[in-house]
């Protein structure tokens, strides 16, 4: 049985109900997380109420906001529609990987008929709903929909262009976007995941879902006019209207600043930071959901090694070779677990960020002003990595590939060069950036603006 917890009653008899959002992410954390953060500054700035759609292990998630809008927001909990395919009591990505989102999304589509039936018995019914990209099947609610994009412009607008060209797919050849900004060519193999590589019902559910979007009602994404304004313009392009907002970078204005479940011992991280040169140090951190096999941390171990370069590795469970720590003690530190990433890569002492380059461990370097290492490892990533090194040069490929076990040696070099005297340039493109991307969310900047036009446009639903 399916059980809510109702919103709060109106403060004074007989006032104006405040305007009442739904907010719907999608269940994983790299998706979820900004989302929530979205929602935050919504409540901060503008009159409203918030029912946010949510799991019951995913609850826990909404504890941070709920604190600070505890007459504002409140959870309307939905039990996660149970599939054959996924292992009991799986509500999160996390806990099944990337390799589990069709799944998932099959099973959250689940949810409509009980979210209509909701919808249809509330005395005061939300007059909008902003869920995640993942959930395109919500355009279809009888309410205005704000496409929640977790990721870039740039991956939107690829999405786009091949809702109407699947036959693309028959070649094996580079494919050119043509209709996108600068025309960009890619691999087949690196092509976003929600573009259907088979012909399965849950992929073409998937691409189905994907071309919502462009019909909502608005896209907001967690990106900024300085890193992607002519992808937005594209986006306006496609939909028609100027219904398009770029109100990131979130972890810079959220309610954790991005720092959520730290783990790891942040007194002596951040200690032996402070004792480090100014950018001497390269940040590593693979995400949430990648865990490098025993060959590729065994190359990275050795490519450390041989590029002399001062290193603080977040590891989680990755398998460190035996006696690694040791031959590097005093250079590089090995933690376990979860980092304050914002805190880490925000430190003087950081110099690059070898990352796999998912979005929001993108716009965390780019708003910290930090050179980005590439390693992207899905096709997702890829495009990522084409905008960061290509498009804005603050960033530059070390190896490519979630399966690729790099040459230690040649990484070696790589890092050592980068973080050296070849890197200045990238360096000083990435804290340029850095400040321009920070000065978006400030007041007056484009993020900023872009926040209050769509507390406006909420506001005259």
């Amino acid at each position: 049985m399916t059980r809510v917890m109702p919103l709060p009653p109106p403060e004074t008899e007989g006032k104006s109900l405040k305007q009442h959002i739904m907010v719907f992410p999608y269940p994983a954390q790299g998706h979820l997380l900004p989302l929530l953060d979205l929602t935050h500054q919504l409540c901060l700035h503008g009159d409203i109420t918030v029912s946010i759609i949510v799991t019951p292990k995913n609850l826990p998630y909404l504890s941070p906001l709920l604190t600070a809008h505890p007459s504002t927001v409140a959870a309307v909990t939905f039990p996660f529609p149970q599939s054959p395919s996924l292992p009991p009591g799986v509500e999160n990505v996390k806990d099944i990987g990337p390799s589990g989102n069709p799944i998932i999304m099959a099973s959250m589509r689940q949810l409509r008929e009980p979210i209509v039936n909701w919808l249809s018995s509330h005395p005061n019914p939300p007059v909008a709903i902003i869920s995640d990209f993942f959930l395109g099947w919500t355009n279809d609610l009888g309410i205005p929909r704000f496409a929640f994009f977790s990721s870039g412009a740039f991956l939107a607008s690829i999405l786009h262009f091949f809702s109407d060209k699947l036959h693309l797919f028959e070649s094996t050849e580079p494919v050119c976007l043509s209709d996108l900004p600068r025309s960009p060519v890619f691999k087949i193999e690196h092509l976003p995941s929600l573009v259907p590589q088979s012909p399965s019902l849950q992929d073409l559910e998937s691409q189905r879902d994907s071309m919502m979007n462009f019909l909502s009602y608005g896209c907001v994404f967690n990106s900024c006019q300085c890193l992607e304004g002519e992808y937005m313009d594209y986006v306006k392009l496609k939909t028609g209207h100027n219904r398009v907002f770029g109100v990131g970078p979130l972890s810079s204005v959220g309610l954790g600043k991005g720092n959520f479940d730290s783990s790891v011992d942040v007194k002596a991280l951040m200690s032996w930071l402070d004792g480090c040169l100014d950018g001497s140090v390269l940040y590593i951190c693979f995400g949430s959901q990648k865990v490098l096999t025993k060959d590729q941390c065994d190359a990275l171990a050795l490519a450390l090694e041989k590029s002399m370069t001062r290193f603080v590795w977040v590891a989680k469970t990755d398998p460190i070779p035996d006696g690694f720590e040791d031959r590097v003690v005093g250079r590089g530190m090995v933690f376990r677990g979860w980092a304050p990433q914002v805190a880490v890569l925000s430190h003087v002492a950081v110099g690059g960020f070898l990352s796999h380059c998912g979005w929001n461990s993108v716009m965390e370097a780019v708003a910290s002003g930090t050179m980005i290492l590439a390693w992207p490892m899905g096709a997702d990533q890829f495009v990522d990595a084409r905008l960061l090194v290509e498009d804005k040069g603050v960033a530059v490929i070390v190896c490519e590939g979630g399966d690729t076990v790099p040459n230690p040696n040649e990484l070696g070099r790589v890092v050592a060069e980068t973080m050296g005297e070849c890197g200045r340039n990238v360096r000083g493109r990435a804290k340029e950036m850095g400040q321009t991307v920070l000065a978006a969310t400030k007041a007056g900047g484009s993020s900023d603006a872009d926040l209050e036009r769509l507390v406006i446009q909420l506001s005259c639903l």
